[in-house]
């Protein structure tokens, strides 16, 4: 089985991480903005920014938060029994499109937790054109347009569900996953 995984929201914790500067953001930098729509999962839409204010929310805490990211709670040991499977495990991800130092970032995060991941696919913005090519079982994701897309292109997605994200019916190509322990379920059960 070829397995998609994006890496941050689903492997890595950046998304909690910039939301927090999304919060000291939104108060110290954009005179107290209020939450525009909660279940967005990009800072620039759930604060309804402006380019510029996106710009200057990136240049400020995009880097920073990378940093202080960490793995995902439980990532470690079910990533370990997915490779006991035999299963083959790619990354295709958005992240290094910002910055070049968030990808080798999170090549240090990985290398210093012993994860290798059989390929890997940087700065991608059409997540479905690389599921097709690879031949995607199943790709898992943390955003909600992303596994639309992915979805309606016939591809099975595990969609990696913050609390506050927009929640999805489940069809043949959605299910919902919460934690790193759904995601062992659902291939165990497989």
């Amino acid at each position: 089985m070829k397995i998609g995984i994006d890496l941050d929201g689903v492997v890595i914790d950046s998304e909690n991480i910039w939301r927090v500067y999304e919060e000291i953001f939104a108060i110290d930098d954009l005179n107290n903005r209020k939450i525009y729509n909660r279940e967005e999962p990009k800072f620039q839409n759930r604060y309804d920014c402006s380019l510029e204010e996106q710009k200057l929310f990136f240049d400020k805490y995009l880097l920073k938060a990378a940093k202080e990211s960490n793995l995902k709670p439980g990532f470690l040991p079910v990533y370990k029994k997915i490779k006991e499977f035999g299963y083959e495990l790619i990354v295709i991800t958005a992240r290094g499109m910002h910055f070049e130092e968030m990808k080798d970032d999170a090549l240090r995060l990985l290398e210093k937790n012993n994860i290798v991941f059989d390929k890997y696919y940087w700065n991608i913005t059409n997540k479905v054109e690389i599921c097709k090519k690879e031949n995607i079982d199943i790709m898992i994701d943390d955003d909600y347009k992303i596994i639309e897309d992915l979805s309606k292109n016939n591809i099975k997605t595990l969609y990696f569900r913050d609390v506050n994200l927009k929640k999805l019916d489940e069809t043949k190509y959605i299910h919902e996953v919460n934690n790193w322990g759904d995601i062992y379920i659902y291939f165990k059960e497989e």
